[in-house]
């Protein structure tokens, strides 16, 4: 993929169209997916389960991923966002399944998100090896 490459990618989410984003950016080998949360972008539904939260957010994700050539092994840097940090542990079954071989560089925050339905927000960044 040549350097100059830049491609976006929608998830039909109808906060990409409000707010102004793209659910992932392709720029050359990288893949930029935004904070993803634990919407189903059908019907824009959310569980109110923290896990099923985060097994939707990684179902999206993989999407983009997907979309833009890539795959989790791809992953490098994740973020984790959480509004209470004592919600993370049972979000590491999920979390562990994708991640768990692949071990990208990972960071866990406490912050509030955009709306108290959501728990959990995951934002990361691929590069895809030829």
């Amino acid at each position: 993929m040549s350097s100059s490459t830049r491609r976006l990618i929608s998830s039909g989410s109808t906060f990409e169209a409000q707010i102004g984003y793209s659910r992932a950016v392709v720029d050359g080998d990288w893949v930029f997916v935004s904070g993803t949360t634990g919407y189903d972008y059908s019907d824009m539904s959310i569980s109110d389960d923290v896990a099923e939260q985060t097994a939707q957010a990684l179902r999206n994700i993989g999407a983009a991923l997907t979309e833009a050539g890539a795959s989790f092994a791809d992953v490098v840097r994740v973020h984790y966002l959480l509004p209470d940090a004592n919600d993370f542990e049972a979000c590491w079954p999920a979390l562990r399944e994708v991640f768990g071989e692949i071990r990208p560089a990972a960071t866990m925050l406490q912050a509030g998100l955009s709306s108290e339905a959501m728990k959990i927000e995951i934002e990361v960044t691929a590069r895809i090896r030829g």
